[in-house]
């Protein structure tokens, strides 16, 4: 039996007959519900506290007694409360907001009828804007100079992002630079880098340099999952934890070394207790997917690896920081 693809829960349904895969308008409409609802959820979370860097303690660290930095964890925790009591001594009054954060939306923008279906001119700017999420984003599949996401996206003001990978060369690089942000507008145009831990050693020195020959500046953000993505034995889709750290190590370095800064991370993760990727301080193996695997599309971090994983940035970034406060100091 042949069917159409599975394109994804705003166009049909996973399973494997005519009718889910038949094109359903409806789950559009199902699709903005949930992200609305999702929203207000976190906006709820965040007004009532819960990101309230005074009591760091509160958060779920269970997955450190089983991890190798249990002790660099602990003292993270430890010193972002110290440093918030520090500051509040010496200024007399609370950190009111170190209760909050900011809270932004981005997701891909590849359904073109749905995001245009929420573009609006908005008179007061004089622009139009995306008004579906803040940063929208092209995958690297639909990111063709002569496409039409490039079209849309020259066309909004919204701040974007395009996925790049090791099949771009210099110059489709440097296209995208010029069609998506001509004015070199700050913080307009980010560089999602997703080459995988086998290939960013090559790969990310050239696109690095092929920015760099436009005279223009990107904001560079790894996504460390796509390019580990492999398939078991038992035909499962899956990433390891050791090569998804390594690409972030490796991204690190580079930038390092070449005067560039990393300037986020991209990871897809989830709050449920899943297992759809392997390794991390509970070591999970390709035996254990079975038990919890969840996701019809790509494999998630569960959330006690996305933690480990924050923790471990968190740890990279302060050894990178000492590093530099220590050259600057030698020179």
């Amino acid at each position: 039996m042949t069917l159409p693809s599975y394109r994804g829960d705003l166009v049909n349904r996973p399973e494997f007959t005519a009718e889910a895969r038949a094109a359903d308008p409806e789950l559009l409409l199902r699709g903005y519900e949930r992200a609305a609802l999702t929203l207000n959820f976190v906006r709820a979370l965040v007004e009532g506290g819960f990101a309230d860097l005074h009591h760091p303690e509160y958060w779920d660290l269970g997955f450190v007694h089983h991890a190798a930095l249990k002790d660099a964890y602990e003292r993270i925790v430890r010193s972002i409360g110290d440093a918030l009591d520090f500051f509040e001594g010496m200024s007399g009054h609370p950190v009111h907001e170190a209760t909050l954060v900011d809270f932004y939306a981005s997701h891909e923008g590849l359904h073109l009828l749905y995001e245009q279906a929420q573009t609006r001119f908005i008179p007061r700017q004089n622009r139009w804007y995306n008004l579906s999420t803040h940063m929208p984003w092209i995958g690297m599949r639909t990111a063709a100079l002569d496409g039409a996401h490039i079209e849309y996206f020259r066309g909004i003001a919204n701040p974007i992002g395009v996925k790049i990978g090791s099949a771009m060369d210099a110059a489709w690089l440097q296209g995208l630079v010029n069609a998506l942000n001509p004015q070199n507008q700050p913080g307009r145009l980010t560089f999602i880098h997703r080459f995988g831990a086998k290939e960013i050693a090559a790969a990310l020195p050239k696109a690095i340099e092929a920015v760099r020959q436009t005279g223009q500046r990107v904001l560079w953000v790894c996504d460390p999952m796509h390019g580990n993505t492999e398939t078991t034995t038992g035909g499962l889709k899956t990433r390891r934890f050791e090569n998804i750290l390594r690409e972030l190590d490796l991204a690190f370095r580079i930038h390092a070394e070449l005067g560039s800064h990393l300037g986020g991370v991209h990871i897809e993760l989830t709050g449920d207790d899943v297992t759809e990727c392997t390794g991390g301080a509970r070591g999970l193996t390709d035996a254990d997917l079975a038990r919890a695997y969840r996701s019809s599309v790509d494999p998630r971090l569960n959330h006690e690896q996305a933690l480990e994983l924050a923790m471990l940035i968190a740890e990279r970034s302060q050894s990178r920081r000492a590093e530099r406060r220590s050259g600057a100091s030698a020179s």
